[in-house]
């Protein structure tokens, strides 16, 4: 690896070295390193325990185990400079003791996680969040045999590459990563490089509990949210028509919001509902983080005078560490599968809805402008 120098139009050799050369751990280091930013493995995963030991019959730990966007379990095994032989056959033991968690151990196991690094969050809000928003009662994690496999080492064996590349063939879901540390002065880079991936793990039971048909989500259920979700959102546009024409070409949806334009590319005018609330908001997801935050903070700094203009309080989520933001107007004495709770909960919102857009308009064509100009 060379660091380009434009300024002399040279290049310079950036020194490859060993964990062990620079003093570094493999738990200590290159597994907090990884559960820091597991961005680092290519995508998006959400750690949800280290060290992890909750199986019967056995005291052995994986390293870092996570789930993916699709709700898969992803175990991470970690080596410094050499894999070793066996750490194939050890991620494949971790993957097979894995594949018995059901959805309510996975919550508890990641619960305890957060607990003991004295987090104030919920498993099951976290989860909902990574996964886009959907409702945890909707959520399949750990289906069948879904598990996934990442091994991580500065180099790997050739029994180690070898029966990786024979299981390739067996659809099991397995990567390599290779990892190299860098110098250059006092400065140190690390290199995380995929070299082989893989497909679905096979399931080996040693089982934490029965597995029971919890890691699929009946579909019937499902289907009625979606046929409530439309006979509720319904009756938001009907109420809202009276009202407004910002919904006049909004159709319902089986999902848990539906949203309008305000005029500005990635902001609109959403509504959400869910067990646990009833939302209008200005929703700000202009797919970049920083023009995000530019239109949240642009408007927050006249926090006071828009407050006033609608008539009472908003909350303000500049959402630190993601990438959209909202300014929301929430009725939390709600749930959306009690139909008894909506008629007040639709006049609320609405109500919230057509103060925000009649606020919020002026400042977001001077926003529009300025967005245009960035």
């Amino acid at each position: 690896m060379f660091l380009i120098n434009k300024h002399n139009n040279k290049i310079e050799k950036i020194s490859e070295k060993t964990f062990t050369e620079l003093g570094f751990k493999e738990r200590e280091n290159l597994q907090e390193w990884l559960a820091d930013n597991p961005m680092a493995l290519g995508e998006e995963l959400l750690i949800i325990q280290k060290e992890f030991s909750g199986f019967n019959d056995t005291n052995e730990r994986l390293d870092l185990l996570a789930l993916d966007k699709q709700g898969n379990l992803v175990i991470v095994e970690n080596k410094l400079d050499d894999s070793g032989k066996n750490v194939t056959w050890q991620c494949l033991k971790y993957a097979s003791y894995c594949s018995s968690l059901k959805k309510s151990q996975i919550i508890k196991i990641y619960q305890e996680f957060l607990d003991k690094t004295n987090s104030s969050m919920k498993a099951e809000e976290s989860i909902s969040d990574f996964l886009d928003g959907i409702e945890i009662e909707e959520i399949t994690l750990n289906s069948g045999l879904t598990q996934r496999l990442m091994l991580v080492s500065g180099s790997f064996r050739k029994e180690v590459t070898s029966t990786v590349i024979w299981l390739l063939n067996y659809g099991i879901r397995l990567q390599c990563f290779q990892v190299t540390p860098y110098a250059l002065g006092e400065q140190l880079f690390l290199n995380v490089e995929q070299i082989i991936p893989m497909k679905e793990a096979e399931e080996f039971s040693i089982s934490m509990a029965e597995k029971t048909q919890e890691d699929i989500a009946s579909q019937e259920e499902i289907k009625s949210r979606h046929v409530i979700r439309k006979k509720f959102w319904n009756e938001v546009i009907n109420k809202m028509n009276g009202k407004s024409d910002l919904y006049q070409n909004i159709s319902s949806s089986k999902y848990n919001w539906i949203g309008a334009g305000s005029g500005v590319r990635g902001v609109g005018f959403n509504f959400s509902a869910t067990k646990n609330y009833g939302r209008a908001e200005l929703y700000i997801d202009r797919g970049d983080k920083n023009e995000n935050e530019f239109v949240f903070d642009f408007l927050y700094n006249k926090k006071e005078e828009i407050e006033s203009k609608f008539g009472g309080k908003l909350e303000w989520e500049r959402l630190e560490g993601k990438r959209a933001s909202r300014i929301k107007y929430e009725d939390r004495n709600f749930n959306i599968f009690e139909p008894e709770t909506w008629e007040s909960t639709i006049e609320n919102i609405t109500d919230g809805m057509v103060r925000m857009e009649q606020t919020l308009k002026p400042y977001l064509k001077d926003i529009n402008k300025k967005v245009k100009a960035l």
